[in-house]
């Protein structure tokens, strides 16, 4: 048998693909939000399967599979589910698709996963929908044996859909989510005579509460790395508002001719910001420059961050500190700048406490100082960080920024 019986026009098919596209999802590994709908269906039905499946224009792929083993997609011609994609268009009002024995149903009948020694019997499917309300996949049920649901049992099938319906709108959202907060961050600096700058930022979420910003102001490079208490779509936010801020801050006090006063620019953020962190129970660590290309001056802020790093050409470490409280801890809390020259052959590297996390598989001796040491570069130090990533999957946002003054 083929899908023919169950196609959709052509311009449908290429909406409902798009659709699909827009969830980032077909052909990831399962997830345990979605193995939670698939055993509770099992448990609350006494079926011996149930999935949750995404369906492209060849594939129906197995987002969550639980009690049959078989590969990770399967064609989608040999699938029941094509039928229950079709019924989303042609029958709305009521889209589930109950058969009490595909292998009684001649549509069906010939399929491979219908009847004989352990095929599906009994099926019950419910469309999933994405992006633009085109049908994407299916919630089932399966059982070996001819079977029917009651009004009741239904029901309990319908709400188990708008869970599994419910997860892949929070997918759309938070992978939406991540575009943003991916262009948000500054394009490569291009052209610093004399100069070299990295910078990654790796959440370990789609989401994350860390960020880094760079930007030229006036004749110097302003530069920053934040960290906001917590991970996820939450600290995103957050984070959105305290780059903003700082941004606006910086180009006031810049524009009104305070002498770039670092001090003054945190001040204005954490006063800007006092009411949300508040209200969240939420703070921010701070890491803000501004570098004098010209004299290799860097003038800063440490707000409660603790980790930036400048690494002599000779090997040398300093650790800079700063003393200063993180933005949310203290409502009456002033930041004075301090400065640190960067001299030919030197780099400053300011990292997130995530970069911790990823070093301390390596043996726990490996600090943030050691490993700028080993990485003066910047690109490679920055490479080093996403190969260190892939290794150990970070359970924290990981962000550094590496800037280094050429040798002469």
């Amino acid at each position: 048998m083929t899908a023919a019986g169950f196609a959709l026009p052509p311009e449908v098919e290429a909406a409902r693909q798009h659709s699909l596209d827009q969830l980032h999802l077909a052909g990831t590994p399962p997830e345990e939000r979605f193995a939670r709908i698939t055993r509770m269906a099992r448990m609350v039905f006494g079926v011996p399967a149930s999935s949750v499946n995404l369906i492209d224009a060849d594939r129906q792929w197995f987002k969550q599979l639980d009690g049959l083993e078989l590969g990770a997609h399967n064609p989608r011609r040999e699938a029941v589910c094509q039928a229950t994609i079709a019924r989303a268009y042609t029958a709305p009002a009521e889209p589930a698709l109950v058969l009490e024995d595909a292998a009684a149903v001649p549509e069906f009948a010939e399929l491979p996963t219908v009847g004989g020694d352990g095929g599906i019997r009994f099926y019950a499917g419910y469309p999933l929908f994405g992006p633009g309300g085109h049908a994407v996949g299916t919630f089932c049920l399966y059982d070996t044996v001819p079977r029917s649901l009651d009004d009741a049992q239904l029901a309990t099938f319908r709400e188990l859909a708008g869970w599994a319906q419910r997860e892949l709108e929070s997918a759309d959202d938070l992978e939406r989510a991540a575009i943003v907060q991916r262009r948000l961050l500054p394009q490569p600096l291009g052209d610093l005579p004399g100069y070299r700058v990295c910078a990654t930022c790796l959440p370990a979420h789609a989401v994350g509460g860390d960020f880094y910003d760079h930007y030229r102001d006036g004749a110097g490079l302003a530069f920053t790395l934040a960290d906001v208490m917590g991970k996820g779509l939450g600290a995103a936010i957050l984070t959105a508002g305290v780059r903003s801020a700082l941004r606006g801050a910086s180009r006031a006090v810049h524009r009104v001719g305070a002498d770039g006063d670092l001090g003054a620019v945190v001040d204005a953020v954490a006063a800007q910001l006092t009411d949300d962190l508040t209200s969240t129970d939420t703070f921010v660590t701070l890491f803000h420059a501004r570098l004098d290309p010209a004299s290799g001056t860097v003038r800063y802020v440490d707000a409660g961050h603790g980790l930036t790093v400048l690494t002599r050409a000779g090997g040398e470490s300093v650790v800079l500190t700063g003393g200063g409280l993180p933005l949310g801890i203290a409502e009456d809390e002033h930041w004075v700048a301090q400065s640190v020259r960067l001299e030919p052959g030197d780099t400053l590297t300011v990292a997130s406490d995530g970069l911790l996390e990823l070093l301390d598989p390596l043996g726990g001796a490996h600090t943030v100082a050691e490993f700028a040491r080993l990485h003066p570069d910047p690109q490679r130090l920055c490479a080093a960080v996403r190969e260190l990533a892939e290794r150990f999957p970070p359970l924290d946002d990981a962000t550094v920024i590496a800037v280094r003054r050429e040798p002469v």
